[in-house]
């Protein structure tokens, strides 16, 4: 069965003025489609054709025959999980128990806001960053293209998209200004706190 580009969890309107409408046009609807439509050319036919995208992911992780089909499957699930960590109601400060493990980890919510803004900023090239549960403790980490903390042993709970294509229409080359206005305005910490669960 076809991998299918998932919606928006939200209209391409609601991000704005942060993120604007024509951004998530080209990122949602060209990018996104784009990894989406190459992974169904390249397991189509085959066995991995009837799998589940992370089941997909894990088999072609370090495999250099199937680097192709790796990037475009963790890019899909990237960018999904990506749409899900923003929010139009997010920002603001997280629910108290997630506030305390925060501050337990990282000291306070700022700090965590100048550690993750620090990695992503960062991340030489494309790449993502990434709030993650490692061992069971909360870590801050980055990956570079597609790689994901899955293939780490990591659990992802919340990320920032910092390929050039997330915010040059809207922030140029200012990824610092971006990251900050995500962690600032539009970090969906329900989301968090429910895949913490």
């Amino acid at each position: 069965m076809a991998f299918e580009l998932p919606a928006l969890p939200y209209a391409p309107t609601a991000l704005e003025p942060y993120i604007s409408a024509n951004t998530l046009s080209f990122h949602h609807g060209k990018h996104h489609a784009a990894y989406v439509a190459n992974l169904n050319k390249l397991i189509e036919g085959g066995p991995l054709a009837s799998k589940p995208l992370v089941e997909i992911i894990e088999n072609a992780a370090g495999n250099p025959d199937k680097v192709g089909v790796f990037n475009n499957a963790a890019q899909t699930w990237n960018h999904t999980f990506f749409w899900n960590s923003m929010s139009p109601t997010g920002g603001g400060t997280p629910p108290a128990a997630l506030a305390e493990r925060i501050d337990a980890a990282f000291g306070s919510l700022d700090a965590f806001k100048e550690q993750f803004k620090a990695a992503a900023v960062s991340q030489f090239g494309s790449g993502w960053a990434w709030l993650v549960l490692d061992k069971g403790e909360l870590k801050i980490t980055k990956t570079g293209n597609a790689d994901l903390p899955l293939t780490h042993g990591q659990k992802a709970l919340f990320t920032v998209d910092v390929w050039e294509h997330a915010y040059y229409l809207d922030y140029q080359n200012r990824r610092p200004d971006f990251v900050q206005t995500v962690l600032d305005r539009l970090i969906n910490w329900a989301f968090i706190a429910e895949n913490l669960k």
